[in-house]
């Protein structure tokens, strides 16, 4: 299995036109988005990418873990990002994704959470990679997005 993780930010006159220009932006926004929790299958090769491709057609599923933040208040931020962990003789692995207000909180968040996580599974400490994004709201709204993505599949 092959994860894809990128990250944009997107803008429009709603926060919801903004996720929505965000996933295209980043190659997701033509999907029905079934959203997964935080666990990397063994055997799986995580790679960041500028943009993904997930493959498939218009308005099929596809399974995702992502992390959104926005705003439409003048000069205020909006940061997101996914860290992730692997086992390197077995692939299998953790994700961690958290929105904010500040590329140091999300940081933040994302290193706590992914301490806690393999702590709380009996498993060593590691340092995550990331893929932060984020950008200030210059008075239209402004999502910023970071997505893992697993797999496109038709509903036929």
């Amino acid at each position: 299995m092959n994860i894809e993780i990128a990250g944009a930010t997107g803008t429009g006159p709603t926060d919801l036109a903004a996720f929505d220009n965000a996933l295209l932006a980043i190659g997701a926004g033509n999907y029905n988005l079934i959203r997964l929790s935080s666990m990397i299958p063994p055997g799986a090769t995580v790679r960041r990418v500028a943009r993904v491709d997930p493959g498939g057609a218009w308005g099929d599923r596809l399974y995702i873990v992502y992390a959104d933040q926005r705003t439409v208040t003048r000069n205020a931020e909006a940061w997101a990002g996914i860290g992730w962990v692997q086992d390197r003789a077995t692939g299998a692995g953790l994700l961690a994704e958290h929105g904010g207000q500040s590329e140091g909180e999300v940081r933040k968040d994302i290193r706590d959470s992914l301490a806690a996580m393999l702590a709380d599974r009996g498993m060593p400490p590691a340092e995550p990679d990331m893929c932060i994004v984020g950008g200030m709201c210059e008075g239209t709204a402004i999502c910023a997005l970071a997505v893992a993505v697993f797999r496109p599949e038709p509903w036929a």
